[in-house]
């Protein structure tokens, strides 16, 4: 299962796109709340999660995706159980996914460190001693999952395909949009 956490002010493509393409792949995936069940986007879109993120199933949790859009990340950040969420997913070799400004979340836990990465362009120094790879839309290092933006939201969704399945489901999802 990948759990996907939705905070007020996340970005939308960020995380419908992957949300979609999981779906398209056979990959259980779900949206978690933060603080509630209708949680605002970025764009002022709101999106319904499956369930809060309290009623979160850590054992049946294979990966975790944080979005980007600052709100987003405030909101990751401001929540304890989030944190610990997350942090314990890295600590137990899960998948940990992040896009846009969400991989200074993974910096400020530790989990970038020594590990090659990218963020927004522009928050590099926020990622404090992660080796960062330029010009790189998605980064894939082991089971972290880094992504630049919302333009990279397709190559980031790939790429998490590919980690719980195989280069070849990403690729035939990838064609059946016509990506």
């Amino acid at each position: 299962m990948v759990t996907i956490l939705l905070g007020d002010g996340f970005e939308e493509m960020e995380a419908v796109i992957p949300y979609d393409m999981l779906k398209r792949a056979g990959i259980p995936v779900q949206f978690a709340g933060i603080g509630g069940e209708l949680i605002r986007g970025s764009r002022g879109i709101t999106v319904k999660a499956d369930l809060l993120l309290e009623d979160v199933s850590y054992e049946q949790m294979d990966m975790i995706v944080l979005p980007g859009g600052l709100g987003g990340v405030d909101s990751i950040l401001g929540n304890k159980k989030a944190l610990r969420l997350v942090s314990s997913a890295w600590e137990d070799g899960k998948y940990v996914a992040a896009i846009c400004a969400a991989p200074t979340i993974l910096a400020k836990l530790g989990i970038t460190n020594g590990k090659k990465a990218t963020v927004y362009p522009g928050m590099e120094k926020k990622m404090h001693r992660a080796q960062m790879v330029e010009h790189a839309k998605a980064v894939v290092d082991g089971k972290l999952i880094t992504a630049t933006a919302a333009g990279a939201a397709f190559e980031f969704a790939k790429a998490l395909i590919s980690a719980l399945k195989d280069e070849q489901t990403a690729d035939n999802v990838a064609k059946g949009i016509v990506l």
